[in-house]
C-alpha cells in the first residue's frame, strides 16, 4: 500500500524562468518565502536547494548549462517572491544560446521568461545590459521586474462610442 505522504521529503524542482542577452543569462527561480537557499554557481552548472512556497516543501535542481559562464561575475538576489540570478556568459558578446541546458530535453519546470526576453537582433535600450559590467547595479535597476508584470490593465474608460456611418438606418431594398 502506497501512503500519500511517502514522497513528502523528496525534493522537487522549483519553477524556473530564463531569458538571455548576448552576454548574460537571466534565471528566475519562482519560489516564495525561501529563506537562506543554497545556490552554487559553477562555470558549467547552477545548483539550487531551498525550502519555500505555501507548503514549505523542499525544492532542488541542478541545471547543466549549454555553455560556460563566469561565476565570479554572476550575481544572485534573493527576494520574497523569487530568486533572481544574472549569469555572465564566458563568451563576451557571444551568440545567443539555442537553449539553456546542455541537453535539448524539455522540462515542465523550465520556461522562457517573456517579460525579460529579447531576440538577438532587438535593440537593448531599456536595460543596457550589453555595456554594463556592473551586474549588481543592473539588478537594482531591474528592481521589480520579477514581481507584478501583469498588474496594470489598460483602461478603456476614455473611449467614448463615436457615431459611425454604419449605425444609420439603411433604406429598405425594393
Amino acid at each position: 500500500m502506497v501512503h500519500e505522504n511517502e514522497n513528502e521529503n523528496e525534493a522537487v524542482p522549483p519553477s524556473v524562468l530564463w531569458a538571455q542577452r548576448n552576454n548574460v543569462i537571466f534565471l528566475t527561480i519562482c519560489l516564495e518565502d525561501c529563506k537562506n537557499p543554497e545556490i552554487k554557481i559553477d562555470n558549467d552548472k547552477v545548483y539550487f536547494h531551498g525550502i519555500g512556497g505555501t507548503e514549505k516543501k523542499t525544492h532542488e535542481v541542478t541545471i547543466p548549462l549549454f555553455k560556460e559562464i563566469d561565476p565570479e561575475k554572476s550575481v544572485k538576489c534573493v527576494r520574497d517572491r523569487n530568486i533572481e540570478l544574472v549569469l555572465k556568459k564566458k563568451e563576451e558578446n557571444g551568440p545567443y544560446w539555442p537553449h539553456l541546458m546542455k541537453d535539448k530535453k524539455k522540462y515542465h519546470w523550465l520556461k522562457v521568461d517573456f517579460n525579460k526576453w529579447k531576440d538577438e537582433d532587438d535593440s537593448e535600450d531599456d536595460l543596457d545590459v550589453g555595456q554594463s559590467e556592473d551586474l549588481e547595479e543592473m539588478m537594482r535597476q531591474m528592481g521589480g521586474l520579477g514581481g507584478g508584470g501583469g498588474d496594470s490593465k489598460p483602461s478603456f474608460d476614455d473611449l467614448e462610442p463615436e457615431s459611425d456611418s454604419d449605425d444609420e438606418e439603411l433604406p429598405d431594398l425594393e
